[in-house]
């Protein structure tokens, strides 16, 4: 009852925009009656292709399921940025305006409402098709080197491949996977570091579209943390299958990795959401860390969201690798990440926490990146300055 009230009023607010977008735009087009009535069409059209794409996972027949999801999702995209374009676009005929009052007729504001009016829609939809290119085309390397004082002289290069935020579902398969897994594997790291959100839908689902995870090769192996998402799509399921694909999931653990003579700690947590779902998956980055040697200086710790790293800082650990806010995936977004998150992406410092936030290998919802391209992080120790 609760989720579908919830649905109810997010789509009464989505018709309410759309109908601000066509108030908006559609009288001050340039165009002919015709193409004024296919753009009305359109914007009702949107009203239910959204939550259909949103909901499309549910569909069990396929292709069905998953060409309807393409099909929303990606309205979902081109409505996102056509909503923030006429919003822009309002800002800027009111200060248009406020000029004219004091210097009456000093810009023509009616031709400008008219070339506007036809610039935003196009606008939006340019900004979806660069998106939709960099949302499909694989993720690149970035890397990143974190200063640690005292850095043990065999940890010197000590690399982490951390691959975050996946969202294997409806627009996200084998293939993709598969593409992002031989990059990783390319890499040939120490250690792989996977910091939740693979998932969106059910094991039954997507059992096939991960199995490109077997093949992950490291040194030290691949490890896993849970997202959100695995708790929407059943946990405990993803988990055995998870273990099954040979990673190897830390749910508020440790293990010690020995390297050339050198010992680190790699911990896991679950998400930080996790005790809404379940009770016994609250996060702790306390108890991951529990019975560590203590002498073992490099401590890192793999949790989804940013928001660990405070109780990770108290906890005495050296690095923390998060993924979760995407870098907020597409413009303006991102610049709302930093009200829910302390960090929105790249690396950070926090009560002598190096954070380092994945802008994430995948998409999630619309396939749309812009301002924030997706990556494969090689992390890579160095020695810092006392």
């Amino acid at each position: 009852m609760r989720r579908s009230s919830f649905l109810v009023r997010i789509i009464l607010i989505g018709i309410l925009l759309h109908i601000y977008v066509g108030v908006r735009l559609i009288p001050d087009m340039p165009v002919e009656s015709t193409t004024r009535l296919l753009c009305a069409l359109w914007l009702v059209a949107s009203i239910f292709l959204i939550p259909l794409g949103m909901l499309a996972r549910s569909i069990q027949r396929q292709p069905l399921g998953d060409r309807l999801a393409w099909v929303g999702l990606l309205a979902m995209g081109f409505f996102s940025s056509l909503l923030v374009l006429t919003f822009v676009r309002d800002l800027l005929l009111a200060v248009l305006l406020i000029v004219n009052a004091i210097r009456p007729d000093a810009i023509a504001i009616a031709e400008l409402r008219g070339v506007s009016a036809a610039a935003v829609p196009l606008l939006a939809l340019l900004s979806t098709l660069v998106g939709l290119y960099n949302a499909r085309r694989r993720a690149k390397v970035v890397t990143v080197e974190i200063p640690i004082t005292d850095l043990p002289a065999a940890l010197n290069g000590f690399t982490i491949v951390q691959i975050s935020d996946i969202h294997v579902g409806p627009t996200i398969k084998h293939r993709y996977v598969e593409a992002i897994v031989d990059a990783v594997n390319h890499l040939k790291p120490d250690l792989i570091a996977v910091t939740g959100d693979v998932v969106d839908g059910s094991v039954p689902q997507l059992t096939r579209h991960t199995q490109p995870l077997s093949r992950l090769s490291a040194r030290h192996g691949a490890f896993l943390v849970t997202g959100n998402h695995e708790y929407y799509a059943g946990a405990n399921a993803w988990i055995d299958e998870f273990r099954r694909l040979g990673l190897k999931v830390l749910l508020n653990e440790h293990v010690i990795v020995e390297h050339d003579g050198a010992r680190a700690v790699i911990a896991g947590v679950t998400d930080y959401s996790a005790g809404h779902h379940d009770p016994l998956h609250h996060s702790d980055p306390v108890a991951a860390l529990a019975g560590a040697p203590r002498d073992v200086l490099v401590k890192v710790l793999l949790a989804h969201q940013p928001r660990s790293a405070n109780a990770a800082a108290d906890a005495g650990f050296t690095l923390q690798l998060s993924g979760h806010t995407h870098g907020g995936q597409f413009v303006p977004w991102n610049f709302f990440v930093r009200f829910q998150q302390p960090f929105t992406a790249g690396l950070a410092r926090m009560n002598g926490l190096w954070v380092y936030t994945s802008r994430g290998t995948g998409y999630w919802g619309p396939p749309k990146r812009l301002g924030a391209p997706s990556e494969i992080t090689r992390v890579r120790l160095v020695p810092g300055k006392a």
